[in-house]
Parts: C-alpha cells; sequence; structure tokens
C-alpha cells in the first residue's frame, strides 16, 4: 500500500438512538465527502444499554470485523462521541483499524477549511484538547494509514511522543486566540461607538449564508455545496436605501455539534452574536424547523439575545409561499428572489433602535460637533448664516450626546 491515500474510505457505525438516526446519518455522509474522503458503507445498531467497553455490542464489532475484512485502508466512523478507551476498545475489536468519531471528522474538516491564522489557532486548539486524552494506542494507527481524516493539522505529529510538550502548545495557544479575543472585542466596541449597524448571518451550514452575503454586498466570498465550507469570519459593508450596514457571516451549525468546538470557536462566534439584528439562515428544501432551532439554541447558550429574523432560503422552486405562515421571510439568494422584503424586514426591524434627527450647530461650535459625529450617520449637511444644519440617524444610546444640538 502506497503511504498516502489517494481517497480514504469511511465505513459508518450509526448508533439507532431516537427517531431521527437516518438524518444524522445523512449528514454524517455528507461530513465524509466535505473531509475529502468517500462513503464506503454503514452498519446500524439499536442501542438499548450501552457497552461501557466498546459502546456497541461485542456481536456486532464482529460482524463489522468480518464486512471489512481485507480492506485495511477503511477507516471506521462511529456516527457520535465516544470515549477515548471505547475509541481504542472498538479499534482493537476490529483487529486494530482506525476509528473516528464524528467529533474528530468535523475537526478534520474545519482544520482543511481554516484559512486565517486565527481560524487555524482556534482548530489546533481544539484538536489538541480533544485529542490529548485520546493520545494512547493513537500512533499505532497513524503509522499504519499514513495520513487520512483525523491526521490533517497538529494530527501529522507524533502526539503521543511527548504530552509535556502538547499541554506546552495548548497554553501557547491559548494566550494566542486571548490577544485576538482583546482585539475582536475592541473591534466590536468601535463599531458601536461609530454608529455602524451590525447584521449577522447565522445559521446551519451549507444553507446559503455565505451566497446571501456575496448576492447583498457584491462580494466574492466563497461559496461551495459542503458544509463547514467558511470557517473563517466575514464582514463586508452594505446599504440599503442608503443606511449603511456591515454584515457578517461565520461558522455554520450541525445538529449535535460538540460542545467543544462550540467553546473553541467562542471568540469567533461572538463577532456573529455582538449585533443589531441576526438573520438566521434555514434551507426551505430541509427541516428548515430544526435548523433554525439548532442556530437559535446555540447562539442563545454563547448569550445572544438580539432581534432576528428568519429566513427561508433556496425557495425558487417554491410555488404555494402560503404553507410557511407569515413569521419568516423567504428568498433565493442565488437567483435574487425575496431580497427586497428581506431588506424591507431589517429596516422595520431596526427601525426602533435608531432615530432620525435634525441638529443645529452653530459655526463656533462646528468642531465640538465635529468630535461626536462618529456616533451619528449624517444623511446631508446644509450650511446657513448663522451655522450647520445636519440630517442624521443615530443610535438610541447615543441621542443623548447630541441633544444640545437637537432642533426642538
Amino acid at each position: 500500500m502506497s503511504k498516502e491515500i489517494d481517497t480514504e474510505r469511511v465505513y459508518i457505525i450509526q448508533p439507532i438512538l431516537n427517531s431521527d438516526y437516518l438524518a444524522v446519518h445523512d449528514e454524517a455522509k455528507a461530513l465524509i465527502e466535505s473531509a475529502g474522503a468517500k462513503y464506503f458503507g454503514t452498519s446500524y445498531q439499536t442501542i438499548r444499554n450501552v457497552s461501557p467497553a466498546t459502546y456497541i455490542g461485542a456481536g456486532k464489532l464482529e460482524e463489522i470485523k468480518y464486512i471489512l475484512e481485507g480492506m485495511d485502508d477503511v477507516t471506521v466512523l462511529f456516527n457520535g462521541d465516544i470515549s477515548p478507551s471505547q475509541t481504542l476498545n472498538i479499534g482493537a475489536a476490529l483487529g486494530g483499524r482506525k476509528v473516528i468519531d464524528r467529533t474528530t471528522l468535523i475537526l478534520d474538516i474545519f482544520a482543511k477549511n481554516a484559512v486565517s491564522s486565527e481560524g487555524k489557532v482556534q482548530v489546533e486548539l481544539a484538536q489538541l484538547k480533544y485529542l490529548y486524552p485520546r493520545l494512547k494506542g493513537k500512533g499505532h494507527a497513524l503509522s499504519r494509514l499514513g495520513g487520512g481524516i483525523g491526521t490533517r493539522g497538529p494530527g501529522e505529529t507524533q502526539l503521543e511522543t511527548d504530552r509535556r510538550h502538547i499541554k506546552a502548545r495548548i497554553k501557547f495557544l491559548e494566550e494566542r486566540l486571548k490577544v485576538t479575543e482583546t482585539r475582536r472585542a475592541q473591534t466590536i466596541e468601535r463599531r458601536a461607538k461609530n454608529n455602524v449597524f451590525v447584521i449577522s448571518l447565522i445559521g446551519y451550514t451549507n444553507t446559503g449564508k455565505s451566497t446571501l452575503l456575496n448576492t447583498l454586498t457584491g462580494s466574492d466570498v466563497l461559496e461551495k455545496d459542503a458544509l463547514f465550507a467558511t470557517l473563517d469570519p466575514t464582514a463586508r459593508k452594505f446599504s440599503i436605501e442608503g443606511k449603511e450596514f456591515i454584515l457578517i457571516d461565520t461558522v455554520g451549525f450541525l445538529r449535535e455539534l460538540p460542545h467543544n468546538i462550540i467553546e473553541a470557536f467562542k471568540s469567533t462566534l461572538e463577532s456573529a452574536i455582538y449585533c443589531d439584528l441576526a438573520l438566521i439562515i434555514s434551507d426551505v428544501n430541509e427541516d428548515y424547523e430544526m435548523q433554525f432551532n439548532t442556530a437559535i439554541n446555540t447562539v442563545k447558550e454563547l448569550g445572544f439575545e438580539k432581534k432576528y429574523i428568519k429566513v427561508l432560503n433556496k425557495c425558487d422552486n417554491i410555488t404555494d409561499f402560503n404553507q410557511f405562515g407569515g413569521d419568516c421571510v423567504l428568498i433565493s439568494a442565488k437567483y435574487g428572489l425575496g431580497l427586497d422584503n428581506l431588506k424591507k424586514a431589517i429596516l422595520d426591524e431596526l427601525k426602533d433602535t435608531y432615530t432620525e434627527c435634525v441638529f443645529i450647530i452653530p459655526y463656533a461650535e462646528i468642531s465640538e460637533y465635529n468630535k461626536l459625529s462618529k456616533y451619528a450617520e449624517e444623511k446631508s449637511r446644509e450650511y446657513t448664516d448663522t451655522g450647520m444644519t445636519v440630517s442624521a440617524s443615530v443610535k438610541n444610546d447615543y441621542v443623548h450626546v447630541f441633544s444640545k444640538y437637537m432642533r426642538s
């Protein structure tokens, strides 16, 4: 066998824990494809009693071992979260085969898609924290296969050789992330002070958030039909009826997204949750209620309390819009359908957060006013014999700053 595997094949062990196991299984197949591997097959197992050693029973493992006999290049994915000892025991029961779980697969995709230095730091930190208790015995699987899922990023090193080095690396990465978090907090604060309205794109992965960002802003952010294609946050300016906004797109969510991944990307997600308004995007052709609930519950765990608009994307093939009720906006970001309705909904949601003002500024006080003007979004200036008249939008939090200039 060559040292590098052109296309890794992955066999799924799918535990049946509830009625939505088929949807979870379909997502696993999509995740495998996003990782650059190939789906090979599945064994389903109804779970009545969890085996402490291997999660599933010895009989099922023996059956899987027989199915995969002679196919050493096939990796086994347990589509759920299992303990380090269960991972090792399942691998041993399958003849020393490499076994990964759902979190390992997702982290591998993150490592593949991280572009910015911050994204790479967050991915490496999440991987190291997750892999650290799993180091025992992992070297054998890595050296046998020479690559594949779970070996991108820090997985390419001999992780098991120096646990102290890994602990030091985790501490180093955490310190780097703190610096980034401080810088991001300053950016968020500066936007608030500069009267900038921030709109976040939040939602399930692969629902068209990047496409919507590109359509609204005229940008060329990567659009790809794959899970977690967008990892690093992206901010772009756009306007509606002359009012300026910043639109932020960041990593999407997934059902049963492991908590440690959410925690690792908390600093990135803060750029989305600290906004004036969120557009929560779902795919109208999928289980959009589940997608919406997954997204909103995840960001609420992070402290999200802002207004939001439910947006159902990919509606270009929908003929009956009445079935969706009136609590959402239907669009097709790809074909530009429904965007006028979305823009109107955005203005309607934000109208209570700002005040339209007219200021009368004497010439002697223009210099003083200019120091405060960053808190206002000016629409026009008019010079008269006695001073300057300014029409502006001001966030309600900052209206008091201009009280002496307000026209009565």
